[in-house]
């Protein structure tokens, strides 16, 4: 069904989750540690990586934004650390998404599945909204012509929005939606990430063009008048 590559220092968790996956149809590549892991999800490529974050010899997020450097390959992060706190920077980092440990190989295969069906579905064409362009299929943005130097998820916040062009987006929508976290204590980031994209689109929440806060509500994405 799919070429997996599992990154796992634990050998009993991997032998287990890679003799699972194996019963479930998928190929299994696997590593115990990040450079070997990197070194195969760039040769290799892989239809998917499984990435546990406690390696040995590098920490996983600090993988999965090397990874990302050089490669749009989903990527579902195994891992015992559940709290917002943890996840969000995994989240911002690149990840599609990810599973709490301890999880059965049939689990790990839903998500495989959903996340290579969300990967698989053709990205739609640029998004215009005044001079600003959003192009999903090459996850690039322009202001006026001009490239915004955009992170994946600064980038993610800014397509959501375009594609709602006109309507009042609540922060619980984008945690959910754009996070994939529920709304809670992670809230807070949702203003840091609108905060840094007004400052790359030449604006400020007191004098905005185009990200609108509507007090108590949420923002809107709208063209200058």
């Amino acid at each position: 069904m799919a070429d997996i590559l599992l990154i796992e220092d634990d050998g009993a968790i991997r032998t287990a989750l890679s003799r699972g996956l194996r019963d479930l149809g998928h190929a299994v590549s696997s590593s115990p540690t990040a450079f070997e892991g990197l070194r195969l999800a760039v040769d290799d490529r892989p239809d998917l990586v499984v990435l546990d974050l406690g390696l040995p010899d590098l920490d996983g997020v600090e993988l999965l934004r090397m990874l990302r450097a050089v490669s749009r390959v989903p990527v579902i992060v195994a891992t015992a650390r559940d709290g917002d706190a943890e996840m969000v920077p995994v989240l911002d980092a690149g990840a599609d998404d990810y599973v709490v440990k301890p999880f059965s190989a049939a689990q790990l295969d839903a998500r495989v599945r959903a996340v290579l069906r969300r990967a698989g579905e053709p990205a739609p064409a640029a998004l215009r909204v005044g001079g600003l362009s959003v192009d999903p299929r090459g996850r690039t943005a322009t202001l006026d012509g001009a490239p915004l130097d955009l992170t994946p998820r600064e980038f993610d916040v800014l397509h959501h929005l375009a594609a709602r062009a006109g309507e009042v987006v609540t922060k619980r929508q984008l945690l959910t939606e754009v996070w994939q976290l529920p709304y809670g204590g992670a809230d807070k980031t949702v203003d840091v990430h609108l905060s840094w994209l007004r400052r790359k689109l030449g604006e400020t929440a007191s004098e905005p063009r185009y990200l609108h806060t509507v007090r108590g509500v949420g923002v809107k994405l709208v063209g200058p008048s």
